[in-house]
């Protein structure tokens, strides 16, 4: 096995930081996580107090406190509460899943939604949706559709080592055979079924109950966790194979592994909620610009992921005439973000 290059050695002094920088990223980094957690709680509550039966923020404070207001407790604890938190602790999640997927590719780009996690989910619901019927059934074959779908990338992607850039490519075109499938699947389907499905497709929280929370966000947690403990394995592989390889990182188990991870987050998100466009995507990006970093950290891709979904719900249940699916509003925060690396790039001498 060759040994790292100078330009390992080179990626390694920007990803790590050494000296006083660290300390400028830390700190950063703990006011971004800071100032986002404020935004989400700040997001959380207008997401439980506005809508056609709104609740004060003070009696949303006092309920969520054990206070009893009578139907307002039922507004805000069984029909609101569930998807508030859905926003915070899905959009960390897929935070976490993209900040993996970027960095064991060492591509700002990657993201779960690139290599067709979503689509595969997709798939799933639609065809559990025109032979079986039922909210649990639906659920369970758009995990099990994007789990499936990660397995054919990894086999397709893998040959003499998995390549984090095979593995995109591998995953664009998975998602584009997929995305043809799924658009002759609704055309089979009845109208309304159609019409229901589509709106799940675009990815919303608004059907998230507590019974589908509780085990999904269990799962996001101990995925998260999981993550974490792979992090300093992912911030060697930042450096490039021959430097992780170098330090004693097993570098295709790690990659194989932290892309399950992601995976896993992905999947299980998106077959509660469907296909939510963008957030992982983004999130990791605004957290290294904010924080100054080279690196990919999960925290902030955690927290920037929470903030990011949860106030794009609040937009797209408030600020429009017709309440929208939260996934359009992330889809156009994502097409505006790319627009946006585009023009920065063109102004580059």
């Amino acid at each position: 096995m060759t040994g790292p290059s100078l330009v390992d050695f080179g990626r390694a002094r920007r990803v790590l930081r050494v000296g006083p920088t660290s300390t400028v990223v830390n700190t950063r980094t703990v006011v971004l996580v800071v100032v986002t957690l404020l935004g989400g709680a700040a997001a959380f509550k207008l997401s439980v107090s506005l809508g056609r039966y709104p609740v004060p923020l003070d009696q949303v404070a006092d309920i969520l406190g054990g206070g009893d207001h009578g139907f307002s407790n039922r507004v805000v604890l069984e029909w609101r509460l569930p998807r508030a938190l859905a926003g915070i602790v899905y959009g960390a999640g897929l935070g976490v899943a993209g900040a993996i997927v970027q960095s064991v590719t060492r591509n700002p780009l990657g993201s779960p939604d690139v290599v067709g996690i979503g689509a595969g989910a997709y798939t799933g619901a639609l065809l559990a949706s025109m032979t079986l019927g039922g909210s649990w059934a639906v659920t369970a074959a758009a995990l099990a559709g994007g789990i499936g779908t990660a397995v054919i990338v990894f086999a397709l992607s893998s040959g003499s080592g998995l390549s984090g850039t095979r593995f995109i490519v591998v995953g664009i075109a998975v998602a584009s055979a997929l995305t043809a499938v799924n658009s002759i699947l609704v055309l089979r389907m009845s109208t309304r079924a159609a019409t229901t499905v589509s709106i799940w497709g675009q990815g919303t929280l608004v059907d998230v109950s507590a019974a589908e929370l509780v085990p999904s966000a269990a799962a996001v947690l101990l995925l998260a966790v999981l993550a974490g403990v792979r992090g300093p394995a992912m911030r060697q592989l930042e450096l490039g194979d021959g430097a992780a390889a170098s330090t004693g990182v097993s570098v295709g188990r790690s990659r194989v592994l932290l892309l399950s991870i992601a995976v896993l987050l992905t999947a299980v998100i998106t077959s509660v909620t469907g296909p939510i466009a963008f957030i992982a995507l983004v999130a990791p990006q605004l957290a290294r610009l904010l924080t100054g970093g080279g690196g990919t950290g999960l925290l902030g891709s955690a927290a920037a992921g929470a903030l990011l979904l949860a106030a794009s719900d609040v937009a797209a249940a408030h600020l429009f005439p017709m309440s929208l699916p939260v996934g359009v509003v992330t889809a156009v925060l994502g097409g505006g973000y790319l627009l946006a690396l585009v023009l920065r790039e063109a102004r580059r001498p």
